[in-house]
């Protein structure tokens, strides 16, 4: 019996590229969880002030950098505690399913499905309470992800109804000759 090999087609490759990006977001996300636990806001405050210091003397209007020094001077605890178990959860999970994807458990992808619109549903939030274009780019990628994985879950499917149906004998006829 011949096995069915699956070629990697150029919409699967920019699904397991997309992955591996969501997963490496995802472990940037449990590192910047971290740091918001173990950093004090008003170090924080102290090290974004040191890192933008050189930018703002040649430029007082950097927007990045005033945008960050801006932040960092208005970072409560409350606000850091909230940050860094959002970015925990969120990472975790991410990673947790991103890994389970591509290892190609089918019970993965809706749960890939459903937490990306989720967030998805919380972005468009954002997106109109305060438009910007990082949220719109973020929010357009995980429209993107959904698609490519409810695209490769079906393959996924298919894939797995065909071997299976390759694996059952045949059935033999039962007429009888006279």
């Amino acid at each position: 019996m011949a096995k069915s090999i699956s070629k990697s087609t150029p919409l699967n490759t920019t699904f397991r590229v997309s992955l591996v990006l969501k997963g490496l977001d995802g472990v940037l996300e449990l590192v910047g969880g971290m740091l918001l636990l173990l950093v004090s806001p008003s170090h924080m405050n102290s090290v974004v002030r040191f890192l933008t210091q050189h930018e703002l003397s040649e430029d007082p209007h950097d927007l990045v950098a005033t945008t960050l020094v801006h932040l960092a001077g208005s970072l409560t605890v409350s606000a850091t505690l909230f940050g860094a178990i959002y970015l925990l959860l969120h990472g975790l999970v991410k990673v947790a399913l991103v890994w389970a994807v591509l290892r190609d458990k089918l019970w993965a992808y809706p749960w890939m499905v459903a937490f990306l619109l989720v967030f998805i549903a919380y972005q468009g939030y954002e997106l109109v309470v305060s438009f910007t274009w990082g949220m719109a780019l973020l929010t357009a990628f995980d429209i993107f992800i959904v698609w490519l994985t409810l695209h490769e879950y079906r393959e996924h499917r298919e894939r797995k109804a065909h071997r299976r149906d390759e694996r059952q004998p045949p059935t033999q006829n039962l007429r009888e000759y006279p």
